[in-house]
């Protein structure tokens, strides 16, 4: 046995012992496809520096083979153009904008979506091509779609894909869109996060199909929704335990905006702890609150500004105890962010899986508890 599959074998075996891998033939899969031909070179992150640098790991140097089956994820590209091989020397830095998910939650999700051959399967983000093949593994190419909104990407992630002998039905586009051709799918999954359910996805996902996205924002907080397919533009679901993120997908990114000034404005005292916004539900409630803001900071010290109106809110410690806020801009951001967080609250702050989502053809609301709970306008 080579090296490569013995370790295959090994991330196989840890997977199920973890309780990761519940079917045999995605362990299978994890088993046959060489995640080396898809992450031939990668960054890793340069433990201590600030801001974050990366230096590149190339295929042959110690430790990259062990580092491929490495349950972790693999950054691919930096800031849509920058590649490992491109980096001769040092360190470089810059936003991971492509990588190599790691291998247990691609698999988590393709389980969570409940793919079975003989399903039609929309994969919306190739990336590397590893989980394309996964599914290719276990779906056969001809049932599976996968479409890259990258063209270096995407060409990379079809030669590798090539070479490790699986063609499913590659596409280079906007997969917000879908896919260009149309057609009726049994199943969407994506690996890249949105801010909202894009309207082509619930059109040509058939009725009774799912559809497995991260839901995410201009402030990158992160939920997985599991969603039934009712009619056309129309789906229900719930939000997945765990902790689940992904890079948002381009066109929904937030836009260029310029460095961020703190402006005078309106000051009082802040109703609840700032804090609250850096627990992972917490946050993603005032992202839902907010959805046009990005937030920076931590702790006591918050601040979101919304890049479509420039409001701004900031908080800080209270010398005599508590916190403040001082908001300015035609929205109060912090006002916002306080209601929701107070409705979390008196619910009991649950994960992210007390949540649920409806999608319709005028609308699409996230609610807390049950359909008819409080609950919040997705930005579309």
């Amino acid at each position: 046995m080579s090296t490569a599959a013995r370790l295959r074998a090994s991330l196989a075996d840890r997977l199920t012992e973890d309780g990761t891998l519940t079917e045999p033939e995605w362990s299978s899969a994890v088993r046959a496809v060489p995640r080396e031909l898809f992450t031939g070179s990668y960054f890793l992150p340069v433990a201590g520096s600030v801001p974050t640098g990366y230096r590149p790991v190339r295929e042959g140097e110690p430790g990259w083979l062990e580092g491929v089956y490495s349950d972790e994820t693999l950054i691919t590209q930096l800031d849509g153009r920058t590649r490992p091989d491109d980096v001769t020397e040092g360190t470089v830095h810059g936003s991971p904008s492509s990588s190599s998910t790691l291998p247990s939650l691609v698999l988590r999700m393709w389980q969570q979506l409940g793919a079975e051959a003989g399903h039609r399967v929309l994969e919306i983000g190739t990336g590397t091509g590893y989980s394309t093949a996964l599914g290719a593994h276990r779906l056969g190419d001809a049932d599976l779609t996968s479409i890259e909104y990258d063209p270096a990407v995407g060409g990379a992630a079809a030669a590798a894909l090539k070479a490790a002998g699986f063609a499913p039905r590659l596409i280079i586009g906007d997969g917000l869109r879908g896919d260009p051709d149309g057609g009726q799918y049994d199943r969407l999954i994506a690996t890249c996060s949105v801010r909202y359910i894009p309207l082509p996805w619930l059109h040509q996902v058939k009725s009774g199909g799912r559809i497995l996205v991260t839901l995410s924002g201009w402030s990158y907080a992160n939920a997985l929704a599991l969603l039934d397919v009712t009619g056309p533009g129309q789906a229900t679901g719930r939000f997945l335990p765990g902790y689940t993120s992904f890079m948002i997908a381009r066109p929904h990114d937030r836009p260029p905006r310029p460095t961020p000034a703190l402006l005078p404005g309106e000051e009082r005292p802040s109703r609840i702890d700032p804090a609250k916004l850096d627990d992972w539900t917490g946050g993603w409630v005032a992202q839902l609150a907010a959805p046009s803001a990005e937030r920076m900071g931590r702790g006591a010290n918050q601040i979101l500004w919304d890049v479509s109106t420039g409001s701004q809110a900031r908080t800080a410690p209270d010398p005599n105890g508590g916190w403040t806020v001082v908001q300015r801009g035609p929205v109060r951001l912090w006002d916002r962010v306080e209601q929701a967080v107070h409705r979390w609250q008196a619910a009991a702050e649950p994960h992210q899986e007390g949540f649920g989502i409806t999608v319709s053809a005028t609308g699409q609301r996230v609610w807390l508890r049950t359909e008819d709970g409080p609950g919040w306008d997705l930005p579309i």
